[in-house]
């Protein structure tokens, strides 16, 4: 698997719009990519990032612009499998 490590995350207007309706901020999504706990990759070249976000593991969805710049596509709550995947790594 590859390894990923954001170093900077682009936004646009649309996007932090679009992550309000899955009840993320911006600083959530910050937060969960700057505490990267696992990845996969996503449909189209992207990325799928999780990390935690306080209590809450998000995931925040990411295309490649250069290395270490993502842009970010959308944030959500991460799903049952991504939750376990977390869980998974945080054990070892």
């Amino acid at each position: 698997m590859t390894r990923i490590k954001i170093k900077k995350l682009t936004w646009r207007n649309w996007t932090k719009e679009h992550i309000k309706k899955h009840r993320v901020s911006v600083a959530e999504a910050e937060e969960a990519a700057k505490n990267l706990i696992a990845h996969k990759r996503g449909y189209a070249g992207r990325y799928i990032a999780m990390g935690r976000s306080g209590t809450r593991i998000i995931a925040v969805i990411v295309n490649r612009e250069k290395t270490g710049h993502y842009f970010v596509v959308t944030a959500r709550d991460a799903s049952r499998e991504e939750r376990m995947k977390v869980y998974e790594k945080e054990k070892k």
